[in-house]
């Protein structure tokens, strides 16, 4: 380690030693030049001095000498891609408390975050993640020796977390406060007017120079943001063993995967990806059934085969459900049937207007019943090959209307046997078995009502007689007058 830095030291001596050589011979060739400009005029003095030293600038083979413009601006863009990272990482975790609190404390979030990375990287390292990744790291840039990196300050430091956390979040709280006092129901003041007039060419200002900033930092890579330039802040290798060569790995495996991805676009529908879907599953049922042949112990495969033929992924539904609805409408994967019927009341197994079949159609050979569309959707998708009915797991070609249970209900016919009696007593409909039993149930219970019996009250002899005494004097005194 000390052969290390004595070589680190003698490689910064070395460049103290070429950097004053370089002066000095600028300082030379600058005061020649100044002696023969001094026969010119003053305005043609000025305008030739510095048109020579943007060309000395120019044909001189050190150029600006940048330190990584490609790196710094890299490292903003990490340190910009991490903090929308973390902030989609708090706003998924928040989600289990309200939808809400990630719209109405983003700003507060944002500011909570930024604190944690300006603590943990510029505060205790002197460089963000991204400076880090790229092998940067801040310098005090207010002296005049380029041999002597000096860190940053505890100001500077301070003063760039104020700058880029707290007035970001002080920003962002003006403007939303200006934004709904102008957009409200009532009609803005001209206090408001005139701050929002004054905030856009705020704004304007700071854009416009943050660009200027930059426009002067891609010519000669010095600072690479207005705060920076502000704070007399540089990004410089963090070692003098940095290639200067960019690393392009990055670049390159997003293109081979944006290739491999446009390839698998095209190929996947030409390819038919259901059918492969399709001989995936049935091998891997063929593999279940063999291996649970195998555990279980027993040798009849038929058997085996037809039991799981006869009941399907989703046989436990009543008839009036359509199975296909309720397997778009509730994945069944990785749950058991009794929790998909405790949970019928909620998922709509029974009762509901989006899971019971609209136009019946029966599929072919098993005949369960579902609604033409979905039957027909399906067995088209299969492209011929046949689809595995839900209810029973048979396999599926073909379909045709549904015939219904047919009820012949007894009416009763007219004493005088009219043609109504006789014509309504041959009809017949179709229906829902459990529909018909609904509703025999409810005339029944009607009947019931309707049809009530009442006990007599038990009366005492005593209680007639006085009754009866009563009704008699009653009519005595009506027939009196008379």
């Amino acid at each position: 380690m000390s052969d290390f830095a004595a070589a680190q030291q003698r490689i910064l001596a070395r460049r103290a030693a070429r950097d004053a050589q370089l002066a000095a011979q600028a300082t030379v060739e600058q005061n020649a030049r100044n002696a023969q400009l001094l026969r010119l005029p003053p305005a043609l003095r000025v305008i030739a001095h510095q048109t020579l030293n943007a060309w000395d600038v120019i044909k001189s083979p050190y150029g600006t000498r940048p330190a990584f413009r490609v790196g710094q601006v890299d490292a903003e863009l990490l340190d910009e891609d991490l903090l929308e990272l973390l902030r989609k990482q708090v706003g998924e975790g928040l989600k289990l408390f309200g939808n809400h609190l990630q719209d109405d404390w983003g700003a507060e979030i944002a500011l909570v975050l930024q604190s944690i990375l300006w603590k943990l990287a510029i505060w205790d390292h002197g460089a963000s993640y991204g400076a880090s990744l790229q092998g940067l790291q801040y310098v005090d840039a207010r002296g005049s020796d380029s041999a002597r990196r000096k860190p940053p300050t505890a100001w500077q430091k301070i003063s760039y977390g104020l700058v880029t956390v707290g007035g970001r979040y002080a920003w962002t709280k003006w403007s939303d406060y200006l934004s709904n006092a102008e957009n409200g129901y009532d009609e803005p003041s001209p206090l408001i007017r005139s701050l929002s007039r004054i905030t856009t060419l705020a704004g304007t200002t700071h854009e416009i120079a943050a660009f200027t900033s930059f426009l002067v930092f891609l010519y000669n890579g010095q600072y690479r943001t207005l705060t920076d330039r502000l704070l007399r802040l540089r990004l410089l290798p963090s070692s003098n063993a940095t290639s200067r060569e960019v690393s392009f790995e990055y670049l390159n495996r997003q293109l081979v995967w944006h290739a491999f991805t446009e390839f698998l676009l095209f190929l996947l529908p030409l390819v038919g990806i259901s059918r492969w879907r399709r001989w995936v599953a049935r091998a891997w049922k063929k593999a279940k059934s063999s291996i649970t042949r195998l555990r279980t112990g027993t040798s009849s495969a038929g058997q085996d085969e037809a039991e799981d033929g006869q009941k399907g992924e989703l046989a436990f539904l009543p008839e009036r459900t359509c199975a296909i609805c309720y397997h778009d409408q509730n994945p069944t994967a990785g749950r058991s049937e009794q929790d998909v019927i405790s949970a019928g009341a909620n998922s709509g197994i029974i009762g509901n207007a989006s899971t019971d079949i609209t136009n019946p159609y029966e599929a072919i050979p098993c005949g369960c019943v579902y609604c033409f569309v979905c039957l027909a959707q399906r067995i088209e998708a299969e492209e011929g090959e046949g689809w595995i009915c839900l209810r029973c797991g048979e396999l599926v070609k073909e379909c045709k209307p549904w015939d219904g249970d047919v009820l012949a209900p007894q009416q009763e016919a007219a004493a005088n046997g009219s043609e109504d009696g006789a014509r309504s007593s041959g009809r017949k409909s179709i229906a829902w078995a459990d529909e018909v039993v609904e509703d025999e149930r409810e005339q029944m219970e009607q009947m019931e009502r309707t049809m009530s019996h009442l006990d007599p009250i038990p009366v005492d002899d005593e209680q007639e007689w006085e009754r009866e005494g009563q009704n008699v004097v009653e009519d005595e005194e009506e027939e009196e007058p008379n």
